[in-house]
């Protein structure tokens, strides 16, 4: 089957732009006057572009599963009090009725933004949901409350030990709810699974929440074993319309690569490497930092594995020839991740062609960029943060330090490979709004947070379109609209080079196109 795309192309490539495109089969044949292009298609499907057709963009790091799973969950997204968090969870019961004693989970919770930036209490956990287990995720995805009734269920008390790089809060001998890190995260794997008939339909609408932003690429960041009958049943019953790319701990990386590892293109499903996670959450004070953070004398946050640790993934990854995604927020986590990666490399220096990548980089420090360039790794910039959390990092690290959150500018200049993403469902998968802020770099009080790390526009794009398809070696398959390359793109109400950068993030996606086929329209 052949169409002809006609009208604004922007190509990410030279030229930047073009007339049209011509497909076949889902690949791309031809890029150029649309003339030429209409007597070299003979017969085809002639498309005219109401808007300008890129390339699909590109999700360099989120979590799908855990956006399937956020559309189960009640949203406490910028509540700002007690009650009105109250009043979300009855209007969930409401709505879905759940069985007395079914587990309730709710997402986006942010403490930040609560009277004083203090957390519900244990007592006032307990009356969001009498008769329910409750757990409540924080929106940075690193720490969560539990009322006393899944404390219980989950075998969790005051003496409870608490698992290395994580924390179980207790206060005056008492639980308050709170856990941290690699304890909340333990904790959370033993939660009963929701319903498969209920999975199907969440998993579906994950999907469709990343198209409708134009993403024709997504990514499951941190795949573990309990995951396997998902993904199976997601490939039995062919529910992957775009790509898949998922990168799983350690420990059950061989096992996927058993289960997963010989997929055709057309179920989806790659598998992409290893994750590992270095430390927490800017927003949550537990990123680990090289200098305490404001206010603290000596309180740096903390890291969640030994060099050891790290260094033996290190050596697995070579060992399995395979790429090693890495958490670091803080600037005392992407020391350690530099320094073990200096360390691996001496011994294999193959490793550098297997492109690590940093994820997050907030507060990777100016002069740790030498070190990365050199040792050929990637960044995957959260750069939104300037926006959602701009003004909690002001007052988390000083405004000195906050200025430098997610330095793109200064890594670009370095010549360091820079990718974007928002750890969804920490955020929406939303990439014109991330290319507004790496462009703008604005808090949400409209602090203009580090004018010299902005970057251009074109820059920005190439961050979501090539630069991540370099970053997950599909750089000869994708990220640019070039001849032999697959028809993967996303049709822009505007051209994202025509219009004042303060109004990027009002670009509306009307498409999304992978292999030649839409998967997404806005109605």
């Amino acid at each position: 089957m052949k169409q002809l795309y006609v009208g604004r192309v922007l190509t990410m490539a030279k030229p930047l732009y073009a007339q049209a495109v011509l497909v076949e089969d889902g690949v791309i044949r031809k890029v150029g006057n649309a003339a030429e292009l209409r007597d070299l298609g003979g017969d085809c499907q002639e498309i005219q572009l109401q808007g300008t057709l890129l390339p699909g963009f590109l999700d360099a790091h989120s979590h799908y599963s855990q956006m399937a799973y956020a559309c189960l969950q009640a949203s406490l997204n910028d509540a700002q009090s007690v009650e009105e968090i109250g009043q979300r969870m009855q209007a969930f019961l409401q709505e879905n009725g759940p069985v007395p004693g079914t587990w309730i989970q709710a997402r986006d919770y942010d403490h930040n933004r609560l009277p004083g930036g203090k957390n519900l209490t244990l007592e006032q956990l307990d009356a969001l949901t009498p008769g329910y287990p409750l757990v409540i995720h924080h929106k940075s995805g690193h720490m969560g409350l539990m009322n006393s009734l899944a404390l219980e269920a989950l075998g969790i008390t005051p003496d409870t030990p608490v698992p290395e790089g994580g924390r179980i809060e207790v206060k005056e001998g008492k639980l308050t709810g709170y856990l941290e890190e690699n304890a909340f995260i333990a904790y959370l794997k033993q939660i009963p699974s929701p319903p498969l008939t209920a999975l199907v339909d969440a998993f579906g609408k994950a999907q469709e929440k990343y198209a409708a932003h134009g993403i024709t690429t997504m990514q499951d960041g941190m795949a573990v074993e309990q995951m396997f009958p998902l993904y199976r049943m997601l490939l039995d019953r062919k529910l992957l319309n775009m790509d898949l790319v998922a990168y799983f701990a350690p420990e059950c990386y061989e096992k996927a690569v058993e289960e997963f590892g010989g997929l055709s293109a057309q179920e989806h499903l790659k598998i992409g490497g290893l994750k590992i996670f270095l430390d927490g959450s800017p927003q949550g004070r537990t990123a680990w930092m090289r200098t305490p953070y404001q206010g603290e004398t000596e309180y740096r946050g903390y890291g969640t594995m030994s060099d050891e640790q790290v260094l033996e993934a290190m050596e697995f990854a070579w060992a399995h020839n395979t790429q090693l995604l890495c958490h670091c927020n803080g600037d005392a986590a992407a020391e350690q991740f530099l320094r073990c990666l200096e360390q691996a490399e001496e011994k294999h220096p193959e490793l550098a062609q297997l492109r690590p990548v940093l994820i997050h980089g907030q507060l990777l420090g100016v002069d740790q960029l030498e070190r990365v360039k050199k040792l050929g790794a990637v960044v995957s910039f959260f750069v939104a943060h300037v926006y959602h959390w701009g003004d909690i990092h002001i007052r988390n690290f000083g405004p000195e330090r906050a200025a430098k959150i997610s330095p793109v500018r200064s890594a670009l200049d370095w010549g360091i490979p820079v990718t974007f993403h928002q750890d969804a469902p920490v955020i929406q998968p939303d990439m014109l709004e991330t290319i507004w802020c790496a462009a703008n770099r604005l808090t949400r009080q409209g602090v203009r947070l580090g004018a010299e790390e902005c970057v251009s526009v074109l820059e920005a794009l190439e961050a979501v379109t090539a630069g991540a398809a370099y970053q997950y070696f599909q750089e000869e398959k994708i990220g640019t609209i070039e001849p032999g390359k697959r028809a993967d793109f996303v049709l822009l109400s505007e051209d994202p080079l025509q219009v004042p950068r303060e109004a990027l993030r009002d670009i509306q996606v009307l498409e999304t196109i992978q292999n030649g086929q839409k998967i997404w329209c806005r109605e």
